[in-house]
């Protein structure tokens, strides 16, 4: 019995240690295996990330490894004056298909349709039954789309890492911004007119303020619809500098999308399109005989009849039928009292005067969308009594708003600017010093003209409570396919100048073919259309870039001394 049970219990030792010993062997796989689930799910969640989601800086950097041995470079970065994005590019990827290796491509089709809605089914089914192991089936793919494509198992379908070209800002600048397409080439715009440079990665900084962009936009749009118009343009400049601060044309497009868009919407009126702008040409033909004949404000005009010449007449829009100073044929805006400065001036002297404030060669600016001017072919006395209330002469607004900047920046000539420096500094310097067109004297006395257009003549509706605007009408009618102008399709236009004691903007805006309304009791001219939007423009820019409005007294105004040379006139006459 005592051998019975020191046996027992030496079996019992040495199966208790045989029992631990796999005790431990089994928590030693246990552990091995957990360790190896979690190295296997760290390595999957890895590269789910990589390939669906490309998150992480490792993946980035080798994307951009992997885009440069490709030859993909990061389109620069285009931004406004103060740092607002514009235009981006950013890693994508977009779906191919190799049609060799596909199966079932009758489903494949009808569930590629359900992911991508944009697609037909036909369309899709033809490239998935293309020739060839590549055709694109969605370029520039979201990350939910892609993970909707790796769903359907399909070994046929792949993905090729791109860059996607993203506009911020949408809409509003996309005439001047322009827009590249898929394939990062630039079509339009700064894209276009830059497309090397920024195709190195470089980066653009524009002069646009996208604050002052979206009032423009605002305004303009209102005013076309307020006068069922169809179509309309606007420009804030900065007269010092030249830099465009805002500019936009309506209707605009999609830059995402510009492929779907009409020509309607993708023709940049801004600077593209020519048009007559009727009697804003009187601000040039009054600083001419101003500055070449050096006439007094007093020097008087005959409007008491029409000018005839041959078969052609020249009448008033609001006939004054009176004798008028220089301040009164431009503050009322007398087509017969321009004609008569136009012909003191000579139509020699009068052709040189619009070449040199640029109205008769296409503009230089920094996009290529530039329109050309027309103009009398040849130039014979007749154009020139015409040319000088802008009938006969076209030319872009953007032009237009260049040479009014001229004549109000002490007579130096302004150039436009859309891009700034990298390393400019100038916070607006005035541009003088280049090229002189007309004195400074000149330009006061052009200051104060504008000034008495919106506080006693047609541009009245351009006033602005506290702030010193001044600035010139146009209304001009459309010459139709018959080559014959066309009454009730006009362009309306106003230009104004802030403040016009010292300017620091041009304001410009033209409404296309305005409808007349009740409260304009039908009419659908520039002090009715276009004024009232300037207006709103200067009182929001006011507000925006922190200007207090000014408290002097009526008879402090810069037109005061005009108006009361006019009365004085008036008693003597």
């Amino acid at each position: 019995m005592i051998f019975g049970r020191r046996h027992w219990r030496g079996v019992s030792r040495i199966q208790g240690e045989r029992s631990a010993a796999l005790e431990q062997a089994r928590g030693r796989i246990i552990m091995l295996s957990i360790f190896f689930m979690v190295a296997y799910g760290i390595v999957a969640i890895r590269a789910l990330d990589i390939s669906v989601f490309n998150g992480g800086q490792s993946s980035r950097l080798a994307m951009n490894a992997d885009d440069v041995a490709r030859g993909i470079k990061s389109r620069g970065e285009i931004r406004d004056r103060n740092g607002v994005l514009l235009a981006k590019s950013l890693p994508s990827v977009s779906l191919y298909v190799d049609p060799s290796i596909i199966i079932g491509a009758d489903q494949l089709a009808r569930d590629l349709v359900k992911i991508f809605p944009n697609h037909s089914y036909g369309d899709v089914l033809q490239k998935l039954q293309s020739p060839g192991r590549f055709t694109w089936i969605q370029r520039n793919i979201s990350p939910a789309e892609q993970y909707e494509v790796l769903k359907l198992g399909q070994p046929g379908l792949g993905f090729e890492k791109e860059v996607q070209r993203i506009y911020p800002q949408g809409n509003l600048t996309a005439h001047l911004v322009g827009y590249a397409n898929v394939d990062g080439k630039g079509l339009a715009g700064v894209e276009r007119s830059f497309d090397n440079y920024l195709g190195e990665g470089e980066d653009l900084t524009l002069t646009l303020d996208v604050r002052l962009q979206h009032v423009l936009h605002r305004e303009v749009t209102r005013a076309m619809h307020e006068f069922s118009a169809k179509a309309g343009t606007g420009v804030i400049m900065d007269v010092r500098s030249g830099e465009i601060v805002a500019g936009v044309s309506l209707p605009d497009f999609n830059p995402h999308d510009a492929g779907n868009a009409g020509q309607e919407e993708i023709f940049n009126r801004l600077t593209l399109g020519v048009y007559e702008l009727g009697s804003m040409f009187k601000i040039f033909s009054t600083a001419a005989v101003l500055e070449l004949k050096q006439i007094p404000l007093g020097y008087t005009f005959d409007a008491t009849k029409p000018i005839k010449v041959g078969r052609f007449t020249i009448n008033d829009y609001h006939a004054e039928n009176r004798i008028m100073t220089v301040p009164e044929v431009f503050m009322y805006s007398s087509n017969i009292g321009s004609a008569l400065m136009g012909q003191l001036v000579g139509t020699k002297a009068l052709k040189n005067f619009y070449d040199d404030l640029g109205l008769l060669r296409p503009l230089q600016f920094e996009i290529s969308e530039i329109g050309r001017p027309l103009m009398p072919n040849p130039w014979k006395d007749l154009n020139t009594l015409t040319a000088s209330y802008g009938h006969g002469v076209a030319t872009t607004p953007l032009q237009m708003a260049t040479a009014v900047a001229t004549v109000l920046n002490d007579g130096f000539l302004v150039k436009p600017r859309l891009v700034i420096p990298q390393d400019d500094e100038s916070g607006h310097e005035k541009v003088g010093g280049e090229v002189r067109v007309l004195s400074e004297e000149t330009s006061h006395k052009m200051r104060s003209l504008m000034r008495l257009v919106v506080t006693d003549g047609t541009g009245s509706k351009a006033d602005v409570a506290g702030y010193d605007i001044g600035g010139k009408t146009g209304t001009a009618e459309k010459i139709g396919p018959d080559g014959r102008y066309q009454k009730k399709k006009l362009i309306s236009s106003f230009v104004g100048a802030f403040p016009s004691s010292d300017p620091r903007y041009v304001i410009m805006v033209t409404i296309d073919e305005p409808v007349g309304n009740k409260q304009s009791y039908g009419y659908a001219t520039a002090g009715w259309v276009a004024a009232p939007a300037v207006g709103r423009i200067v009182s929001s820019l006011a507000s925006i870039l922190g200007l207090e409005p000014d408290k002097k007294p009526a008879e402090q105004d810069s037109a005061a001394p005009l108006r009361h040379y006019i009365a004085l006139k008036s008693r003597e006459g």
